[in-house]
């Protein structure tokens, strides 16, 4: 029996049939060459020999009774695994979009609490011969970095991959639950604990609190002093924060990891202030294409891991800070600036609390009292009322550098698929895998009925920023441009023909500055160099005898006084 935290218990409690809480991934995989048999059958068979591997494949829920504290889990000995892995045939011709849609669909189902919560999808039919792994699990038993030491667990190095052991034999328990009387017992005896470690904790609650007062030590480097000198308490209101129903849409599109590494050392800003960048200009189209861009910028809800280094349980550690996605700026440059003014200002504050930040926290009477308000803010619209406290959810999570294997097939992309919630319909989370970056974006599809637009717009600002790099210059450290990355896999290969440029109205505003900037370019042109060269010859002469000091004059140059003046 394992208690849940109280930041782990929030994600169940907060679950309603509009807003499901389990995250999962989209992955293509490439069956190995020559392959004939049945890949599903395979999947099943591989995954029952490495399920033991990770707590989250064999464990499940037990309930308080009248839902006074926070459930447990307890392990499952009955696992049904042609229950959890599941076959998906797509109807013809089988493409990119037909995969989205389908998982977006999947993705908008409930788990089932009374078994271990976690469901694998695998996917046929797809055009490109390809097949398709689609994975998700409550988030109640992990966040971002956990669900990638899961990932460790399932996926492989080589194609014939690695000897696992195979799990020791336990005594079936006879009972399918808990009795009353001992989860009783086990919810009281937990509470308290959390109510001592709560009190222990109350002095530096206090300091952090209290510090806020004080200004910082470090708020004399650049990015405190840029700091903007307003803060807004609530975001703008968009189409993107409203109540949300239980249909999804969603999109995947991939982005070369060099390429936004070469873009954040050119800028000197971070990777993470990249991807910020460029998910705050596709989202300034996306709503300047309706007249919605609202004149205050975009926040961004930035998930921040607090788990610590070498930690791999499979639990939520993390908290959630603000960032300025600086749309009300036109220059794409400025406002990646901006990102990172805005975003290292939240961290150095998030630094400061970091260490008192509770993750498991008293929950008495919780369940059923947060269930009730959850489900009641949904349905009553006051969400439609409020203000947002961010328009959208944007999320980083480092994965694998290498390539990896599932059941022998090469896995080929990674996309990320996540939470929209109430006020904020759309998420767009993103992971890093053998030189690629994935963007995974779920959203309401009532909110967001053409998400494929803001993909698009993504990799449109991307290559924005991979032009502007050329243009301006680099910051300190900045290295050289990287290779053009490797053709797209097959069935990636249809994403890429969707990257259209703008809408027909951008185009058009676009093309009479190409216009103008090529008439003004054009006299410069005819001008042969030769000539130009010759006549500015004389006048750089006389221009160079005029300045040439004398030797006194390059005596006191060269002198210390005079570089000190």
């Amino acid at each position: 029996m394992k208690h849940l935290s109280g930041l782990d218990a929030t994600f169940l409690h907060l679950e309603t049939p509009e807003m499901p809480m389990h995250v999962g991934s989209l992955n293509v995989l490439d069956l190995p060459k020559g392959y004939k048999g049945d890949f599903y059958e395979d999947a099943k068979a591989f995954m029952a020999s490495r399920i033991h591997l990770a707590d989250v494949f064999t464990r499940k829920l037990a309930l308080m009774p009248f839902d006074m504290s926070n459930p447990v889990w307890v392990d499952d000995d009955d696992i049904d695994i042609d229950y959890h892995v599941r076959h998906i045939t797509l109807p013809k011709p089988g493409t990119n979009r037909q995969l989205q849609q389908y998982v977006a669909r999947l993705h908008s189902t409930l788990i089932d609490r009374s078994r271990p919560m976690w469901e694998f999808f695998i996917i046929d039919g797809l055009q490109s011969g390809q097949v398709a792994l689609y994975t998700k699990v409550h988030h109640a038993g992990i966040d971002g970095q956990a669900g990638v030491e899961v990932g460790k667990a399932i996926f492989d190095l080589e194609a014939t991959g690695r000897v696992v052991k195979p799990p020791r034999s336990r005594p079936r328990s006879n009972g399918y639950q808990l009795g009353m009387a001992e989860l009783a017992t086990a919810a009281l005896r937990n509470t308290a604990q959390q109510y001592v470690k709560l009190f222990k904790m109350a002095p530096a609650i206090a300091r952090a609190i209290g510090g806020l007062a004080k200004p910082d030590e470090k708020a004399a480097d650049k990015a405190a002093a840029a700091a903007p000198k307003k803060f807004n308490l609530f975001a703008p209101r968009t189409s993107l924060n409203v109540s949300i129903t239980n249909q999804r849409t969603f999109a995947g599109r991939t982005i070369s990891l060099a390429e936004t590494k070469h873009i954040a050392k050119h800028f000197g800003v971070s990777l993470n202030d990249v991807v910020l960048g460029t998910v705050a200009g596709a989202l300034r189209h996306y709503l300047a294409d309706n007249n919605e861009l609202p004149a205050k910028p975009l926040v961004a809800g930035v998930p921040v891991s607090l788990r610590e280094a070498g930690d791999q349980t499979a639990n939520n550690q993390a908290s959630m800070i603000l960032v300025s996605l600086a749309t009300d700026i036109t220059d794409p440059v400025q406002r990646l600036k901006a990102i990172n003014t805005s975003s290292n200002a939240s961290k150095s504050t998030m630094k400061r609390f970091k260490a008192v930040i509770l993750d498991d926290f008293p929950t008495f009477a919780a369940p059923w009292l947060m269930s009730g308000i959850a489900s009641m803010v949904g349905r009553s619209g006051i969400v439609n009322l409020l203000p947002p406290a961010a328009n959208v959810a944007v999320s980083n999570v480092a994965g694998a550098p290498f390539p990896m294997y599932f059941a022998g097939a090469l896995v080929t992309c990674y996309y990320p698929v996540s939470i929209a919630s109430h006020g904020t319909a759309l998420n767009v989370t993103v992971q890093s895998y053998n030189g690629r970056m994935d963007y995974g974006l779920i959203a309401c599809r009532r909110a967001v009925p053409d998400i494929t637009e803001i993909g698009d717009y993504l990799l449109a600002e991307h290559k924005l920023l991979m032009a502007l790099t050329e243009k301006h210059p680099a910051a300190a450290g900045a290295t050289a441009a990287p290779k053009p990355v490797a053709a797209p896999a097959p069935q990636e290969k249809e994403e890429a023909k969707a990257v259209a440029p703008a809408r027909k109205p951008a185009t058009r505003k676009k093309a009479p500055v190409k216009a103008v900037a090529a008439k003004k370019k054009a006299p410069a042109k005819a001008v042969p160099v030769k000539a130009a060269a010759a006549k500015k010859a004389p006048a750089k002469k006389a221009a160079a005898k005029k300045a040439a000091p004398r030797p006194a004059a390059r005596k006191a140059a060269a002198s210390p006084r005079a570089a000190a003046a």
